[in-house]
């Protein structure tokens, strides 16, 4: 699978991390499903200029509408990929947003979009396709999650609810998909220049936010902290996330460690080592230690 023209699914690649892996893994010789909400709307812009450097690169690589969060919209899309004669063999589960603020002040329907975006949307995108990956006994599925599925940052308690969340289904399945040819895995960014925090909702019950003293303002504190860092010198090249994406689908089935950092981890390399021998150890306990093997080697 990884050496021929894998077909692949990315989500949310009207900017950043899925742009950048969309044409990394295209320009690799992949066929590439960019897929976006909107594209012949409010990512339209995007949508051309991705259409364009394909063309002109030559790149395998068609644009295609999905919402992660519209049941509706993803089996849509792949019912259209489908019908064009192609399986995904690869599914990078990359749509999201951070939500920034006091977690007392957001509305119950924010926390439920934040989910909807990062945790549900990828479940409904590994139940529409692995059917077809267990039909084959094939395939991959990349789950970009984040230090902060490891780690806590106080102003993010949402973004790193659903990132939890997130890691927590794309470990079991690495462990349930083990003798069926398919991987799930886990690449864990820290904190890169992309649009993420540009586009972070903030809390909409601001009446909640003065009670919180000094912390009232962590918000902003933590907003002007990273984009001083992304304008500095030290800041990371979001390319690091897409080269590493690259190098997990060409690395042969049942290899591929079951977690990647990239970037400043701000202690998440040393939590996952430490974890990894500790779930080992409770697969053996509750009689599942043939799975033990997949924990201890899960990091890279």
């Amino acid at each position: 699978m990884p050496d021929k023209n894998a077909a692949i699914l990315i989500t949310g690649t009207s900017s950043g991390i899925g742009k950048l892996t969309a044409f990394t893994l295209a320009r690799a010789g992949h066929r590439v499903y960019a897929s976006m909400r909107q594209p012949r709307g409010k990512n339209q812009y995007a949508a051309q200029e991705m259409l364009q450097v394909a063309e002109g690169e030559k790149l395998d690589l068609e644009v295609i509408e999905l919402d992660v969060s519209v049941p509706a919209s993803v089996e849509s899309a792949i019912e259209r990929i489908e019908a064009a004669g192609r399986k995904i063999d690869v599914l990078v589960n990359n749509a999201g947003h951070m939500s920034i603020g006091i977690a007392e002040a957001f509305t119950e329907d924010q926390v439920r979009q934040q989910f909807e975006v990062n945790f549900f949307g990828p479940v409904r995108l590994c139940r529409a396709i692995l059917p077809q990956m267990k039909q084959r006994g094939s395939g991959l599925i990349v789950h970009v999650s984040s230090i902060v599925g490891r780690v806590l940052f106080p102003g993010c308690a949402f973004y790193c609810a659903s990132k939890f969340a997130l890691e927590a289904f794309a470990e079991v399945l690495h462990y349930e998909l083990s003798g069926l040819g398919i991987d799930s895995v886990l690449v864990e960014p820290g904190p890169f220049p992309t649009h993420l925090l540009a586009n972070s909702p903030g809390p909409a019950d601001q009446d909640r936010i003065p009670s919180y003293g000094q912390l009232s303002s962590i918000r902003e504190v933590f907003v002007e902290k990273f984009a001083n860092f992304f304008e500095s010198e030290q800041a990371p090249d979001p390319q690091q996330i897409a080269d590493s994406i690259l190098r997990l689908v060409n690395m042969p089935s049942g290899e591929r460690p079951l977690r990647t950092v990239c970037g400043p981890d701000y202690g998440a390399i040393v939590i996952n080592r430490q974890i990894a021998p500790v779930q080992a150890q409770v697969l053996r306990d509750i009689g599942l230690g043939m799975l033990a093997g997949r924990a201890e080697t899960a990091t890279a």
